[in-house]
């Protein structure tokens, strides 16, 4: 009867792959080669998969490939529902705790929003409920700071954006750049956002689908603030009370970033909505360590 391999039996061809790689010369890139190898080769060894497994995860590899072009990234969909996305945004922009918490920008992102004053209605079609927001940008010891730009992008009521949608919405719809006044302040109306799920008709959306996960984004609002002597800021502002606010696909939602969308009557108008929001920056020169630093 044939014998188990031993551990040392399954370590050799990284083993070999080791020594290769450090007679090339090492490098940066080739440690992390090695690395990822090596934790492939160690999760090989756990879940023992047979050649067919190996196959079915080369064919769905290969649909991720054919399904991303130019106008859709099915690569950075499943970097994002597996948290990948998440975790890296989270490593590289480690700041502390009282400071709001980056978030990915997401792709629908414009740098060519026109700047537009305070008091500004950004909703350009008029569709949807009314939601004023105001907000105020500090330091991390709570002090104003004066003259930040603020951009601002967000879907509509239907959780659609506006480039997504060129011939149904006008140009920079729910989107604008604000300067902070002196008192670190800022306000504007816009539109209620609805959630919407990502593309799931792709090799992605159906092995999602399979594990039984649905690719839903909660109703949030984009922000991206600037200002001299500080990280730039860039994240979202969740509406709590979204039904799918504990089941965003790319795990964007934290505890800071949660808000009341609260309802508010002026006179004989319409009821409208009303946001409050505070984003607290984080100086150039902070020295919260790097998530995964290493001494030596």
């Amino acid at each position: 009867m044939g014998s188990v391999a031993s551990d040392h039996d399954m370590r050799w061809p990284i083993d070999a792959l080791t020594n290769r790689v450090a007679s090339a010369g090492q490098s940066r890139n080739s440690a992390v080669f090695l690395t990822i190898v090596d934790r492939i080769h160690d999760l090989v060894a756990d879940l023992r998969p047979s050649s067919d497994d190996l196959r079915t995860l080369i064919d769905f590899l290969t649909d991720v490939g054919h399904a991303a072009d130019t106008r859709r990234q099915e690569w950075v969909l499943l970097a994002d529902v597996i948290g990948v996305s998440t975790l890296i945004e989270d490593i590289n922009s480690a700041r502390p705790k009282t400071a709001t918490p980056n978030t990915l920008s997401g792709p629908f992102y414009r740098a060519d929003a026109p700047e537009v004053a305070n008091g500004a209605n950004l909703s350009r079609d008029g569709r949807g409920q009314v939601l004023a927001v105001a907000g105020r940008i500090v330091d991390l010891a709570g002090a104003t700071v004066p003259g930040a730009m603020i951009e601002v992008w967000q879907a509509n009521a239907d959780g659609r954006y506006e480039n997504q949608e060129p011939d149904q919405q006008p140009e920079f719809n729910l989107r604008g750049k604000l300067r902070g006044t002196a008192e670190g302040r800022f306000h504007y109306k816009t539109v209620r956002p609805g959630g919407y799920t990502l593309p799931c008709d792709g090799p992605v959306g159906r092995m999602m689908a399979s594990l039984g996960l649905r690719l839903l984004r909660p109703a949030h609002l984009h922000f991206k603030v600037t200002a001299p002597g500080f990280d730039t800021l860039t994240t979202h502002v969740f509406d709590r009370a979204d039904p799918a606010i504990g089941h965003d696909a790319i795990f964007g939602v934290k505890p800071q970033l949660l808000y009341d969308f609260k309802s508010v009557q002026s006179g004989k108008e319409a009821a409208e909505l009303a946001l409050d929001v505070q984003f607290v920056l984080c100086p150039l020169d902070h020295q919260t360590p790097h998530k995964n630093q290493k001494g030596g």
